[in-house]
């Protein structure tokens, strides 16, 4: 597996830059389609992450095989992956993730909701708490129940849930919606093997809108 921070290629075409700096979640994951020529869509192997660095978006990859542009509109910067872990290490950590609940509706479907919304209409709207407030509670709780099986613990008190944000992107036949909440904190390993899994494959859905990607650090 490889790790590749891309960045966009200032010296490149004018309007290929603004365009891409200007580009929703659905258009990012096409733009670094890109660099997988010969790829097919069904066999995609990689995360991603989106950064801003003031009008300049920067990404960071995690896929199969190294990426590359022949175009000339990136900067690509990658290197071996293998994360090195062991029980009980402690790393800080980043992870924006798609955090969601799944129910049966009236028909014995299974539908996803967005936790954070679906917490806030749980509450008469005298009694509601905060937004900020139900994005750290119900945000932390969600990625605690899906610690263990990831291979790792949290403390909710070490743990930062913000930047919760609803996007909606696509034509009006072919609307994608999802939500995203930002996590940042500390993580003790628990199970190795599952953590390096998840590194690799990343934790929640909407992987293919720039969630699941955890950045890890030795504290």
């Amino acid at each position: 597996m490889y790790f590749s921070r891309v960045t966009l290629n200032r010296a490149a075409e004018p309007s290929r830059l603004a365009e891409v700096a200007r580009a929703d979640a659905y258009r990012a994951h096409q733009y670094l389609w890109e660099l997988f020529p010969g790829v097919q869509d069904s066999e995609r192997e990689f995360l991603f992450r989106r950064n801003e660095h003031g009008p300049w978006p920067e990404f960071y990859l995690v896929s199969a095989r190294p990426p590359e542009d022949p175009r000339g509109v990136w900067w690509v910067e990658h290197k071996d992956y293998r994360p090195q872990l062991a029980v009980g290490n402690q790393l800080a950590f980043q992870l924006r993730a798609n955090p969601v609940v799944t129910r049966r509706d009236e028909h014995g479907k299974h539908k996803r909701h967005d936790v954070i919304m679906d917490a806030k209409r749980s509450f008469a709207e005298a009694e509601r708490p905060p937004l900020a407030q139900l994005v750290q509670e119900k945000g932390v709780a969600w990625l605690s129940r899906r610690a263990e099986d990831h291979g790792f613990s949290i403390k909710p008190g070490e743990v930062q849930a913000d930047g919760y944000r609803r996007h909606e992107m696509g034509r009006r036949r072919g609307r994608v919606q999802f939500s995203s909440v930002d996590f940042a904190g500390l993580l003790t390993v628990t199970d190795p093997e599952r953590l390096r899994e998840a590194l690799l494959r990343g934790i929640g859905p909407a992987k293919g809108f720039g969630c699941g990607l955890m950045l890890v650090r030795r504290v």
